[in-house]
């Protein structure tokens, strides 16, 4: 049986308006796809960012020190022996007052040459120009040798007395305390969950004003800031010691530990 041709013809119409609506549907597909890449070729997503903070305050509990002892000598087992006297005298005073040996720590040991530049007058030969300059050269004449220690204390009440005691023990470039807090992670952790509400309450709020939804977490950046501390170098330490008979109280005060996050989410 024989097709109409009037039937073939509305078949290639209906085919060729269907080939027609596919075409246009694929164009606008790929150019909608082609729109959500930059101009490097990375994909482009519709998102937005919200920043959070958040800071928590301790007392501190422990105060680090560092010190260092130093001596000069002809020869390095000279320095090195002196070095060690100080030490011995150091360490005897910190266990005694109740500083526990894991909390004592060298973190460097080391001696040196010192030379003094000396002239060799008999090698010079005068002219009736002038004489030149006298020739010499570098000579060793002693060592030095030094040792850093840390120390960190736990009772914080004995900063003090104990900084006052190494300075008469003969140590040299003391440094301290710095006051710190010795499980800082856990308050690390407080400090991140506050940032972190608080960026999450902006962004519903802020959702809600601007009539968008909000997808899931793309990415999620931290950062924190924790003041310096206050340093207290040999010579402040020397003339407390020298000025009066009792340490010199040394307030710790109240260290802040933040959190700076930013959250960024898909928009839908």
């Amino acid at each position: 049986m024989e097709i109409p041709n009037e039937y073939k013809k509305l078949f290639f119409r209906s085919l060729l308006a269907l080939m027609i609506v596919l075409f246009v549907f694929v164009a606008v597909k790929s150019m909608t796809e082609f729109r959500s890449y930059d101009s490097l070729g990375n994909k482009v997503e519709n998102t937005i960012s919200f920043s959070g903070y958040g800071e928590v305050f301790a007392v501190p509990d422990i105060a680090n020190i560092d010190f260092t002892i130093s001596k000069d000598a002809k020869t390095v087992k000279e320095a090195q022996d002196g070095v060690a006297q100080i030490e011995k005298k150091s360490l005897d005073f910190l266990r005694s007052n109740s500083v526990a040996d894991k909390d004592i720590k060298t973190t460097n040991s080391s001696f040196y040459p010192k030379y003094e530049y000396v002239y060799d007058k008999t090698s010079v030969v005068c002219t009736q120009y002038g004489c030149p300059s006298t020739p010499g050269k570098n000579v060793i004449v002693g060592y030095t040798a030094s040792e850093n220690i840390t120390v960190k204390i736990r009772n914080t009440d004995d900063a003090g007395k104990i900084i006052q005691g190494l300075g008469t023990a003969g140590v040299s470039n003391l440094n301290g305390p710095n006051f710190a807090i010795d499980k800082e992670d856990d308050l690390k952790i407080q400090a991140r969950k506050l940032a972190i509400d608080d960026a999450k309450a902006k962004a519903k709020s802020l959702a809600k004003d601007l009539g968008v939804r909000l997808g899931k977490i793309t990415s999620f950046s931290e950062s924190g800031y924790n003041p310096a501390p206050m340093m207290y170098g040999k010579a402040m330490m020397l003339d407390s010691v020298s000025a009066t008979s009792s340490p010199a109280e040394m307030p710790t005060g109240e260290n802040k530990i933040s959190s700076d996050v930013t959250i960024t989410y898909e928009l839908k």
